[in-house]
């Protein structure tokens, strides 16, 4: 069946359908991976938005459900240049077009992703219709288009109830984290247990009174989708998080949402960052690592003063504010992600800085 994908600007490209064939009208944005695709499909960060991906052949290892990092999918869309009709992996459980079909998500394949994603990054991202409808109507789909707009996708993604996790067998080191869910990955509380952590994961709009009278040696703030202005009464408990003396670590969206609190500002990116490449460089060491990472939104390098928050990583690339460490609080955030699965782990050690912290408190 053939399926189109009609962008804000006009363009249209033509292929073949896969997945659901419902019509989607979402933010079109591009992930750079060469692997882990279905960690892709399975991140909350996701929500609100359709997904192109940029390494030509995707779905050759299948589907491993021990792999996801949510129960569910969460892009709107799914735009590859081809897919794999039979993976070849011994840990493979289906292929990729079923997985489409089970989570109701609808793609196009067939494409030259390669100039959509030179137009997105020349253009900078837009909204954009997947539809197998080949009577559409060029004009009321590009009104259509200028006027979407993704809101509420944080408390979309987010659980609606605490939830439990204890330390990995033999690894307790009796210290308890809060995380906040505001799009959490699986692979965060996994990072934590097994580094002897008992980890509560509370639901987004949970409250600062109920995180901090379960006495909590950590809190974590996770990532998450979406614009992080709009999440106002979120930010007004991060605010009385910060002010308590327990250790904090936030990635990505918490990274944003702590420093919103504190005064700071973000602004929306040309076309993010997204993809399993992206080299940060720790201004304490003059280290860079290479980072796993998925954000439309950044901090403003210049909207927090010293006083309060010092730059800690930043991007090789753009020099765009990768890190956060704040003077004279237990507290630190990055806009990667340390957490990263596939891959790659190179700062999956702040975990441990984490730990350490928390003991050192404690």
């Amino acid at each position: 069946m053939k399926a189109f994908l009609i962008l804000e600007d006009g363009n249209v490209f033509t292929g073949t359908s896969i997945g659901s064939t419902k019509e989607v009208v979402s933010e079109i944005v591009f992930n750079t991976s060469m692997t882990g695709y279905l960690e892709v499909l399975t991140d909350p960060s996701y929500a609100g938005q359709a997904v192109v991906m940029t390494y030509p052949l995707i779905g050759n290892y299948g589907v491993c459900y021990e792999d996801m990092e949510s129960l569910r999918a969460w892009p709107d869309g799914y735009i590859v240049r081809e897919i794999a009709r039979r993976p070849s992996n011994f840990r493979s459980q289906d292929g990729i077009e079923t997985f489409l079909l089970k989570h109701d998500i609808p793609g196009i394949c067939g494409i030259d992703t390669r100039a959509l994603t030179k137009i997105l990054r020349e253009k900078g991202t837009m909204n954009g219709m997947i539809t197998t409808n080949e009577n559409y109507d060029l004009e009321e789909v590009k009104a259509k288009l200028k006027e979407y707009s993704p809101a509420g996708v944080v408390e979309k993604v987010s659980r609606l109830k605490k939830t439990e996790h204890p330390a990995d067998e033999g690894t307790d080191k009796g210290l308890k984290v809060a995380l906040m869910d505001f799009g959490s990955k699986n692979n965060i509380t996994r990072c934590l247990t097994k580094r002897g952590c008992h980890v509560t994961v509370y639901p987004a709009l949970t409250s600062a009174e109920e995180i901090l009278a379960a006495n909590p040696d950590g809190i974590m703030l996770s990532n998450g989708p979406g614009d992080p202005k709009e999440c106002t009464s979120i930010i007004e408990e991060i605010k009385k998080l910060y002010n308590s003396d327990v250790p904090i670590f936030a990635i990505c969206l918490g990274h944003q949402l702590m420093a919103l609190a504190n005064g700071g500002d973000t602004h929306k990116m040309k076309y993010g960052h997204r993809g399993a490449n992206h080299p940060v460089k720790d201004l304490s060491t003059n280290r860079v690592y290479i980072s796993s990472q998925n954000h439309g939104y950044v901090v403003d390098d210049s909207s927090l003063d010293e006083s309060i928050a010092k730059v800690s990583f930043v991007n090789v690339n753009d020099g765009t504010v990768e890190g956060l460490e704040y003077t004279g609080k237990n507290i630190f955030t990055v806009q990667f992600h340390p957490e990263a699965c596939a891959g790659p782990r190179d700062s999956e050690l702040l975990f441990n800085k984490f730990i350490t912290m928390m003991e050192d408190c404690k």
